[in-house]
C-alpha cells in the first residue's frame, strides 16, 4: 500500500463519539458533599485500573483490575493543582461509608 505523505498536522479535533468512549472508559468527574467538605469524585473502570494503590478508608490494597474511586477535595485551601496532586484511590464501598 502505497504511503501518504500528507501532513497530520491539522487534525480534527476528538468527535463527541470518541468523548463519550473516553467517559465510558475513565468514568465521569462529579462533585460530592461529604461530612468533611466538596469532593471532586471519578469512577476507574476495572478495565483502566493498571496500579497497585493502598485505599484510605480501610487501608488494604487496591489490586490492579479492581473498579475503583479516584477523589480529591474541591474546596481546598491551597488551590486546585495542590488539591489534585492530594487525589486518593478508594474502594467505591469505603468512599461510600466515608
Amino acid at each position: 500500500m502505497p504511503r501518504s505523505n500528507r501532513s497530520r498536522r491539522g487534525a480534527q479535533p476528538p468527535d463527541d463519539d470518541e468523548l463519550d468512549l473516553s467517559r465510558v472508559l475513565y468514568g465521569a468527574k462529579r462533585s460530592e458533599s461529604k461530612r468533611d467538605g466538596e469532593w471532586n469524585v471519578q469512577p476507574v473502570s476495572a478495565s483502566s485500573a493498571a496500579k497497585v494503590y493502598t485505599c484510605p478508608g480501610c487501608g488494604l490494597e487496591i489490586a490492579p483490575g479492581t473498579a475503583h474511586i479516584v477523589a480529591w477535595r474541591a474546596d481546598g485551601l491551597m488551590g486546585e493543582a495542590d488539591d489534585l496532586a492530594a487525589r486518593r484511590h478508594w474502594h467505591s464501598h469505603c468512599w461510600k461509608i466515608h
